[in-house]
């Protein structure tokens, strides 16, 4: 072995165990973190062999030495990625997909859920809940220097009340360097039914947190006990005695980040560090996370996706229903349920019933209670006071006198609740606003005694429709402008380019990822989606047709007023991320920014540049003829 070769791999080896102590990714083939490390230790390998060589004034074939393994090795990945992705989605798997979760339906909604009792039932979402614990902290002010109050607020049922509990988190390094003896001095319970709110403090301080350092980090700790594990997000509860623990998923995956579940926690002892893994039948009962809201919504709309194999979710769609977009949770019996609505894929703004599932042992009922969807209700609630501005929180569904019913607050600019609004799941034209002054047993007064009677909702599906008719007519009013400067081709060519787009987005968006997401890295994702996008239309106008009625204004501006593609692409596009300030966050607009530019020149290459490198060469060719 050359002398070179094994330098690099000394220091390959030495940047392995550096990155690995920092960025701490899971040795496990099913995380696309180690995989992502692995290519990483190849790159660095790569780069150090041929430097290596070339100092030492090695041949051309062994500078490229390494760059055939880093090649070789780059393939073995993206092929078990995409292959093993492929194979493993809901194309080939859609059963498995469906039974991930068991939902039972032969359920009663009046004899399961119990008669609301609003001493037991979570008023404060977790926004006001924060308010409070931030309150807490301003009554301490020898504290706020040193700590501040974490954003976990997991909602538990604790000593037969429901709250919500967050630790408090060092205040930096260097206060994590001045307080580490002693550690975390306490933690923060709110009360979601009144509010109330207090720091408990600890007698032995918490030692391991993600606010902590090198080994005290707590995801640090975690890897160095379960270095093949691969980690949820994690959560802050207590035990019976108030004793603080982290709470942390196992997750296993099928392929590459696919098929998502847990297989067990880790429960970790913040204090002294201790761990303990239990598989998912195991877990205490005092523990009332171990699924995430999250999962459980992906699950469940894998199974009313799925049920009847992959196929019928693109054409006839028999059976297929979906989650609606939120969820609350309830505790019942000393146990909390995530509560979401299920809705059928051709949603007019109703649900066909709702799904209660234990966020510690999976167990899911499906309640066939036919009603408004939730945010339909909100918006009910919210026009009872439209002049008030308020906000509604996400409904709490409650069993009123034998009724499926929607509680909501109505909170104003401050977060404050300021009113209660009761509202029929089975109508939501039936709502009841109260002052929150009054307390909730008024407020269900109020709406027991003075329902006003109902009507359609039939005005907003005209307005969705409407919009919907609007995007095709401006789209085919373009294609037609087009036709007329670049030919009847050019029509037919955009017709058949939008109905292939349409298509295969709908059978695209049925199947998911089959790569991992990059929703976490923002960065990446808005690159990626560039280069997808320009390659995509630029193959379709350099063919002579156009994806959208932004291609045919682009393509008009570069035609008539001898503009760049991609000039036009980033006004019109700068146009409307303008307008889209409106509901988006600045953020969210900036890496719309680098998406489009990236897409604008790519589309902007395929379609013109190669029209000025042909000119380019048959310059040439005269130029050489003429000697």
């Amino acid at each position: 072995m050359k002398k070179e070769t094994i330098i690099s791999l000394i220091i390959t080896l030495v940047v392995g165990l550096v990155t690995f102590y920092i960025f701490l990714p899971p040795i496990n083939l099913h995380s696309l973190g180690f995989l992502t490390y692995l290519l990483f230790l190849l790159i660095v390998f790569t780069i150090c062999n041929s430097l290596g060589s070339i100092v030492s004034r090695r041949k051309f074939k062994d500078i490229m030495f390494a760059t055939k393994y880093l090649v070789i090795g780059c393939i073995i990945i993206f092929a078990y990625i995409f292959i093993g992705n492929i194979v493993c989605s809901p194309i080939f798997m859609s059963k498995s997909y469906s039974e991930r979760i068991t939902i039972n339906q032969d359920n009663d909604f009046v004899t399961d859920v119990k008669e609301v009792d609003f001493n037991k039932l979570p008023l404060l979402d977790k926004d006001s809940t924060e308010k409070l614990g931030d309150r807490v902290m301003g009554r301490m002010p020898e504290m706020v220097s040193q700590y501040y109050v974490s954003d976990y607020y997991t909602q538990i049922n604790y000593d037969g009340k429901i709250v919500r509990v967050t630790p408090l988190e060092y205040n930096g390094f260097f206060k994590w360097i001045k307080n580490k003896s002693k550690g975390i001095v306490g933690y923060i319970t709110v009360n979601s039914v009144d509010g109330s709110s207090e720091l408990v403090e600890l007698k032995s301080g918490i030692k391991y947190s993600n606010s902590a350092y090198f080994s005290k980090y707590l995801k640090r700790h975690l890897r160095f006990n379960y270095p093949t594990f691969i980690f949820g997000d994690e959560n802050f509860e207590l035990d019976n005695d108030g004793n603080p623990y982290w709470i942390v998923p196992v997750i296993k995956y099928t392929a590459v980040g696919l098929k998502r579940d847990v297989k067990g926690v880790v429960i970790v002892n913040p204090i002294n560090g201790n761990t303990k893994y239990y598989s998912v039948g195991e877990v205490p009962s005092w523990v009332d996370h171990v699924y995430d809201a999250d999962l459980i919504i992906e699950q469940a709309d894998d199974w009313g996706m799925y049920q009847k194999g992959f196929l019928n979710t693109i054409f006839s769609q028999t059976g297929v229903v979906m989650t609606t977009d939120g969820y609350n949770y309830l505790v019942q019996d000393d146990d909390v349920y995530l509560y979401t609505g299920i809705t059928s894929v051709s949603s007019d703004e109703s649900n066909i019933g709702f799904i209660l599932t234990n966020m510690r042992t999976k167990e899911t009922n499906f309640y066939q209670v036919p009603g408004a969807e939730e945010y339909s209700a909100m918006a009910s609630a919210e026009g009872q006071v439209q002049q008030m501005k308020y906000t509604s929180t996400f409904p709490l569904l409650i069993n009123l006198n034998n009724r499926p019913t929607y509680l909501v607050s109505l909170k104003d600019n401050a977060g404050l609740v300021k009113m209660y609004g009761f509202v029929d799941v089975e109508d939501y034209q039936k709502v009841v606003v109260t002052d929150a002054s009054l307390g909730i047993e008024k407020a269900k007064e109020n709406y027991l005694n003075n329902m006003p009677s109902t009507s359609t909702g039939k005005e907003e599906n005209k307005v969705i429709t409407i919009e919907n008719i609007t995007s095709v007519v401006i789209d085919f009013s373009l294609f037609t402008i087009g036709s007329k400067f670049f030919g009847k081709k050019f029509l037919l060519y955009s017709i058949l380019s939008t109905i292939t787009f349409s298509s295969t987005y709908k059978i695209w968006e049925k199947i998911g990822f089959l790569v991992p997401s990059f929703t976490n890295n923002m960065l990446i994702a808005s690159i990626l989606a560039g280069i997808g996008v320009g390659v995509g239309v630029g193959l379709v106008v350099r063919g002579g047709g156009a994806s959208g009625g932004d291609d045919v204004i682009a393509l008009l501006g570069n035609k008539l007023l001898k503009l760049k593609v991609n000039h036009v692409y980033l006004a019109t596009d700068a146009i409307v991320l303008l307008m889209s300030l409106v509901y988006l966050d600045i953020k969210q607009v900036f890496f719309s920014i680098i998406a489009v530019t990236i897409s604008g020149k790519i589309i902007s290459i395929i379609y013109k540049d190669d029209e000025d490198n042909k000119d380019n060469i048959e310059e040439i060719d005269d130029e050489i003829i003429y000697e």
